[in-house]
């Protein structure tokens, strides 16, 4: 394999899907060498092949407003790789949502959940319609609509959407209501679902609470005890509160949260009902974490600033892909920062991950470090098979298997004879090998 040639055929083919063909060359760059020691891989075409989504699924969603007018949004649904499982991957409701975004996120998850050690493939979907400012009413509207579009494709055992940004359990409950009434079956074909109709105890937090346990574990590794350890944290979502929730647990202090209007930075710490009232923001529909300075006088608000200017040991992205510039990374470098971890997809760009890497730095990609919310829905679709709930401390308990899982496979194939432990490598190569070879034990189809 030669990545500069198979990345030259993609951009020619996908130009301009700028964040589809990032995700590619990481995993390309990464892979190559062992690629290479295996003529059996290049016979059976598997980067060909794998760069590719089995399908590709564009539709017209049209739903009505309030005012009684149509609108007309675009849906998709990629079915990226399903070679060790049915699809698996969250629906996106959002104006920024592209095929360029859900093909880079399809790929990632395809790696991901095969981190996880759980039978799922990858997928991703969405909307570039988004729930800010809309009713209750609007968003049952479009949901129901979505889904009447969607629902012939889906399936416990051919693809199981999940929520994103922009989908969480009011949609997620919605987007059910509607496949059940219409398949006239009560199956676990998405989760995220509420605790009332199949959802599994700790799944909002999972992302949040995985990402600390490998968070913590990549510490121990070096010797380093997380206690006492300051926090900065982007977003102020789920996923920002059960990472936040967790690091407070394990005895750390969060000193930051952000919005699209700027962070801001609370040296007293982030806990008990701050970390509550994060939730508050959000269900606002707000989308600015301006108000928690005005509730809390300890803390300080900077608009239009990002959290990685403020010197602190562990740096936590929780919001977007891309949020950490190579200038961010710069001063995150310099500021001697202990771990950066991506709780969000691709949370730094090319160039930031890059500087990490050069700088030997403790650092490690979201397919590895946020794969616990994925691994926790795995968990509801099995328990919905088997028609039980488990409770919150056996759910818990096999997060924790499987996040120590994920790490072990990122020691495996990340640690170089230097001793530095190359993360992102490691977790590249470990979800590529076994897609790869089931991909080779069922034919090329």
């Amino acid at each position: 394999m030669v990545t500069q040639k198979i990345m030259a055929d993609l951009e020619a083919k996908h130009p301009g899907e700028s964040e589809f063909l990032q995700a590619v060359r990481e995993v390309l760059l990464s892979v190559e060498d062992v690629y290479n020691q295996h003529p059996e891989f290049e016979k059976n075409k598997i980067v060909e092949r794998l760069v590719e989504p089995d399908r590709i699924l564009t539709f017209r969603v049209v739903w009505e407003d309030d005012k009684g007018e149509l609108q007309v949004n675009r849906g998709y649904r990629v079915q990226f790789n399903n070679a060790i499982g049915p699809y698996k991957g969250g629906i996106r409701f959002h104006a920024s949502v592209n095929l360029s975004i859900l093909k880079f996120l399809g790929f990632e998850q395809t790696f991901k959940n095969a981190l996880t050690t759980l039978p799922m493939g990858g997928a991703k979907g969405g909307s570039d319609f988004s729930p800010r400012g809309k009713s209750n009413a609007e968003i049952r509207r479009f949901c129901q609509a979505f889904m009447l579009e969607l629902w012939r494709n889906i399936g416990p055992d051919q693809d199981v959407p999940a929520g994103d940004i922009g989908v969480g359990g009011r949609e997620v409950g919605y987007l059910y209501g509607m496949y059940k009434k219409l398949q006239r079956e009560h199956t676990g074909t998405i989760t995220g679902k509420g605790l009332e109709f199949g959802g599994s105890i700790l799944r909002p937090e999972a992302t949040g609470f995985g990402a600390l346990y490998f968070v913590n574990q990549m510490l121990e590794e070096k010797g380093i005890d997380i206690k006492g350890k300051t926090v900065a944290i982007s977003g102020f979502g789920n996923v920002a509160w059960g990472a936040a929730t967790k690091a407070v647990q394990l005895g750390a202090k969060v000193v930051t949260i952000s919005g699209p209007d700027g962070y801001v930075y609370d040296p007293d710490g982030i806990s008990g009902d701050k970390i509550d009232y994060m939730l508050e923001l959000r269900e606002s529909g707000n989308d600015i974490v301006a108000p928690y300075a005005d509730k809390y006088p300890s803390a300080t608000f900077y608009p239009g600033r990002k959290p990685w200017e403020r010197k602190v040991d562990i740096a936590l992205p929780c919001a977007t892909q891309n949020e950490v510039s190579a200038t961010d990374a710069q001063q995150l470098i310099d500021n001697k920062t202990l771990c950066i971890a991506e709780v969000s997809n691709m949370g730094c760009t090319e160039e930031a991950a890059t500087l990490f890497l050069q700088n030997k730095m403790l650092f490690a990609p979201g397919k590895a470090v946020n794969a616990g919310g994925v691994a926790t829905s795995g968990l509801e679709m099995s328990q919905n098979a088997m028609h039980l709930s488990w409770t919150a401390a056996e759910v818990d308990q096999r997060l924790h298997h499987i996040m120590s899982s994920i790490h072990g496979q990122c020691l495996k194939y990340g640690k170089e004879p230097t001793g530095y432990i190359n993360y992102v490598k490691g977790a590249n190569i470990a979800g590529f090998m076994k897609v790869a070879k089931a991909m080779i034990d069922q034919g090329p189809i």
